[in-house]
């Protein structure tokens, strides 16, 4: 899959993170129906290579479906092998390179310029900017100046509203995780995350 693309189309990456396995998996499953059109499932999530796996299986090889917070490249293989196709890091690690190898694109997280410019030597796809809340869409803006052409992805505390500050500084796409899922990876309301999702969705468009 070409990660930059979906990233470009769709503008709006949704973060799985919860304790229930089984929760996480009605989560991902209900944001596929919403028309969210990426998932990750952090790696820091209950029984994640499952979830993933299990999460495949029902959404089938075409869906963009990663894992987070992937830093080892042991962890990288292990959610290549559960059907992960794109792998997303907090920082610069050794998940990169290793994604490379694998075939598989990576955001890399990143937040200074010097990590920027290493996440995109390194192979990034894009850069995800976390936690983008430490500078706000300013931030981003202040750094797209010297990195015109980089594709960013800011990641933490981007609400809706957020979301549309942050793209109309510049990033191609944004990750949400709390904001959009609540309660739902604790098997909370699923009506409540479609509505959610649709926000969003609306939001990213708009």
């Amino acid at each position: 899959m070409n990660l930059l693309d979906e990233l470009r189309t769709h503008r709006l990456l949704a973060i799985v993170r919860g304790p229930d396995p089984a929760a996480a998996l009605t989560a991902v499953l209900t944001l596929a129906e919403s028309g969210v059109a990426l998932v990750e499932v952090s790696l820091t999530s209950a029984d994640a290579l499952a979830v993933i796996r299990r999460a495949r299986a029902s959404l089938g090889p075409g869906y963009a479906l990663g894992a987070g917070t992937v830093l080892s490249a042991e962890d990288a293989r292990a959610a290549a092998d559960a059907g992960a196709g794109f792998l997303v890091t907090p920082a610069l690690a050794p998940s990169l390179a290793e994604g490379g190898r694998l075939g598989l694109p990576v955001l890399a997280g990143a937040l200074t310029p010097t990590e920027v410019v290493q996440a995109t030597s390194g192979g990034a796809a894009a850069v995800k900017l976390f936690p983008a809340s430490l500078g706000g869409p300013d931030y981003l803006g202040a750094l797209r100046d010297p990195f015109p052409g980089t594709a960013f992805v800011p990641v933490g505390g981007v609400d809706a509203d957020g979301a549309r500050r942050y793209l109309d500084r510049g990033a191609v796409a944004v990750g949400v995780g709390s904001p959009l899922l609540g309660d739902a990876v604790r098997g909370g309301d699923q009506a409540a995350l479609r509505e959610r999702a649709a926000a969003f969705r609306t939001a990213v468009r708009s």
